[in-house]
């Protein structure tokens, strides 16, 4: 998908679906001659990935950002409009799975595998149609996955090793195995269930972050879709569909929930009296049950890098802590002087921010509670 237009809200209407198809079908062509630039050796090592995810993230990101959804969505919440672009992503899904079903045949589901030993430097032309199918849903899944999160205000740098694979890592719901499950039973119909969670069942990947091995992983999480049997244009139509649903829902789950974590952080810094002592009580509490959870990782980081930018608080000492020694935030406790209440508000705060505060999280409070008060 060339460019944001692909996934506007006003063309998911019965009368565009001819504009619709013409776009899907000009996308292909773009992928078609992209394939050809590949290799046997392309496909076979994932290296394919890495060149695609160059050529159509690169573009893209240029154009598509904040500012870009802010002028043509003036004043709609960004759930709204994730959730239309979730379903239009899935339509676009489902016409490219219509068109490309008269590939999928037993004789090429094998070549693909192995590519038959090929040493030709070009890809046969039954393989090149699969494989527009396989770069065409990975796209979509991939600049799908970037919109919601341009979309909830979650900052990515792309050109930042860690943002990329996080950016792949949630677009093709890669190590997060369960939670596609259980949002399967929510997001597909009874009778796509048991195809979509053997198009799922064991996708981790634990490996290096190596694209060439996300590559390897895709397709062959391709080639269980269209290896099944007899598989027909519905068949197809309805796995393109629900495969790129469950993906932009998880991607909805991910980002929103670190647009929340976000959110919790800045209101921490914005009503933080003692914003240094803040970040130690956060980290105390957030330590105490030797248990960090993701959520609670999440805030630390947002938490510390707003405290930078909004008071300009660096606290070497603390990034160098691996036990928080109570005494020792007694002590910085006594040594502040006015009304500390703030510091409450904010432990009471980060205790929930993974869900209801456990019974240790409480009794620190307590603890931290009557402390302030004297």
């Amino acid at each position: 998908m060339p460019d944001a237009q692909i996934f506007d809200v006003d063309s998911a209407t019965d009368e565009t679906e001819d504009v619709d198809r013409n776009v899907v079908e000009s996308e292909r062509a773009k992928l078609r001659d992209f394939i050809k630039g590949l290799s046997p050796d392309d496909i076979k090592s994932g290296g394919w990935f890495t060149k695609l995810a160059a050529t159509s993230l690169n573009s893209y990101t240029t154009k598509v950002d904040w500012q870009y959804f802010q002028e043509k969505y003036a004043g709609v919440p960004a759930d709204a409009i994730v959730d239309q672009r979730i379903k239009m992503a899935s339509r676009y899904a489902a016409l490219e799975g219509g068109l490309s079903a008269s590939a999928y045949t037993a004789t090429v589901v094998a070549t693909l595998g192995s590519l038959g030993g090929a040493s030709p430097a070009t890809v046969p032309a039954a393989i090149a149609t699969v494989m527009v199918d396989v770069a065409f849903i990975t796209q979509l899944q991939l600049r799908l996955a970037y919109d919601v999160a341009v979309l909830y205000r979650v900052p990515l740098d792309l050109s930042d090793p860690d943002d990329m694979w996080k950016l792949i890592r949630v677009a093709f719901t890669i190590k997060s195995g369960e939670m596609v499950r259980e949002g399967v039973n929510k997001a597909v119909p009874a009778m796509m269930r048991p195809l979509i969670k053997r198009f799922y069942s064991g996708g981790v990947i634990s490996a290096a972050k190596s694209l060439p091995v996300v590559g390897k992983f895709l397709l062959q999480r391709n080639i269980i879709k269209i290896g099944i049997p007899l598989v027909g244009v519905p068949l197809a139509v309805g796995l393109n569909r629900y495969t790129t649903l469950v993906a932009g829902k998880h991607a909805q789950a991910v980002f929103r929930n670190e647009a929340r974590v976000v959110e919790i952080a800045a209101g921490l810094s914005a009503r933080s009296q003692h914003p240094q002592l803040m970040l130690w009580v956060a980290w105390w509490l957030i330590t105490a049950d030797r248990k960090i959870t993701d959520d609670e990782a999440l805030l630390m980081r947002h938490l510390v890098k707003i405290v930078r930018d909004e008071h300009e608080v660096v606290d070497e000492r603390l990034a160098q802590v691996v036990d928080v020694d109570p005494e020792d935030l007694w002590r910085r406790l006594e040594a502040e002087t006015g009304d500390l209440s703030d510091l409450v508000a904010a432990a009471t705060r980060v205790a929930t921010v993974d869900g209801p505060a456990n019974a240790l999280e409480k009794a620190l409070i307590s603890e931290l509670t009557d402390r302030a008060a004297r």
